[in-house]
């Protein structure tokens, strides 16, 4: 429905309803135009009795003639910008020109797979549990993970697929386990990951031979962290740390990740809401807050030690014009040597960053850059 949601507006012709009914009557025209399995009227009555709970009696009248109104229509076929606000298909399109956004536009609008990456035990247990379970699964792309296929044809939940419960894997996108193997944290190293929830990639690291601990200052993804370093079985100290308020003494860990909030454009395809919740204004707001981030993680890093800042944005104001300014700021820091041995060449940039582009790679769109401080 997310995915739709401006043609169905527009059909719906949204602006002259109660807004407290919006989301009803989106959900009864999605059924009708695009989930062929369920009835007509039985998408009408649902709406219809949603909107009896949302708003009351008197709004049933209005739904039932919205939505049989609609029954038998044929929407126009979705192109470029479509299914997205029209600032950021401009943003896109002056950047990566009509093609390549049209692509990544139709990227954002498929439905995601399921990747899913080892913990508690190897790739090939893994690959044995979901074999002995008739579940097929294939490479994800770069070698970076495991594609679960036909999760809806198993009958299957997440949380129901054979070894979740036992922590055999966790879910996460080749693109962010490439930002783990950029970061490259030699094995023994302590490494505070700084923004850690939902654990992710801390608990890619600690696979990797990395000591780590794992802070978050957002309470309300605390539980998240701690159920993910639970399941995996990973030696990981999670806890609530504001980065700003310099939760470690200086110098006393061998490299931070700060996998900084930000914008999410490169995770569309997973969280199609995000479309609609951005405004332009988002990326000079969600710069000024990564900057300090890094300002705040610069003295934790010993002389000699790593500093590795990560978004999964596809915005430039969230990914290099962050990490020049950074540098510009800290004479101590400089760039890692580019070196493709740690993920593919096609993967780095010509200032040796990792950035994976959906409608280039095939995987969620991220951006890490490795620094060194040298005193």
């Amino acid at each position: 429905m997310l995915r739709r949601q401006r043609e169905l507006d527009s059909a719906l012709e949204l602006d002259r309803a109660d807004p407290r009914l919006h989301d009803v009557l989106r959900l009864g025209a999605y059924q009708l135009r695009w989930l062929t399995r369920v009835p007509s009227h039985a998408a009408v009555s649902t709406s219809v009795e949603l909107a009896r709970e949302t708003v009351g009696e008197g709004a049933t009248g209005y739904v039932n003639q919205a939505l049989r109104k609609l029954s038998g229509t044929r929407y126009p076929v979705s192109g470029i910008g479509r299914s997205h606000p029209d600032w950021l298909v401009a943003r896109w399109t002056a950047r990566f020109g009509i093609e390549e956004t049209a692509r990544l536009v139709e990227w954002n609008d498929s439905k995601p797979a399921l990747t899913i990456q080892p913990a508690r035990v190897d790739r090939a247990t893994v690959l044995q549990t979901f074999a002995d379970a008739g579940i097929p699964v294939v490479e994800a792309a770069f070698g970076a993970g495991i594609e679960v296929h036909r999760i809806a044809d198993s009958g299957y939940l997440i949380p129901q697929l054979p070894g979740f419960a036992e922590g055999e894997w966790i879910v996460q996108d080749p693109a962010h386990a490439l930002v783990a193997r950029f970061a490259a944290i030699p094995s023994g190293q302590l490494v505070y990951d700084a923004c850690a929830a939902p654990g992710g990639k801390a608990v890619a690291l600690a696979s990797r031979g990395a000591r780590v601990l794992a802070g978050d200052a957002r309470h309300e993804r605390l539980g998240r962290l701690t159920e993910t370093i639970r399941r995996a079985g990973v030696a990981i100290q999670g806890f609530a740390a504001n980065l700003e308020a310099a939760p470690l003494r200086a110098g006393s860990v061998d490299a931070v990740l700060v996998d900084a909030p930000c914008s999410a454009t490169g995770t569309m395809r997973r969280h199609p809401d995000a479309r609609w919740r951005l405004q332009p204004g988002i990326f000079p707001r969600a710069a000024a807050r990564q900057a300090r981030l890094l300002d705040a993680a610069a003295p934790l890093v010993k002389p000699g030690g790593t500093l590795i800042y990560a978004t999964c944005s596809l915005e430039p104001e969230e990914n290099e014009e962050i990490v020049e300014s950074f540098l510009s700021r800290h004479p101590d820091f400089t760039r890692s040597p580019r070196d493709h041995r740690a993920v593919p060449a096609e993967l780095l940039t010509a200032a040796g960053d990792f950035q994976s582009l959906p409608q280039r790679h095939g995987v969620d769109g991220a951006y890490a850059a490795r620094l060194v401080r040298s005193r």
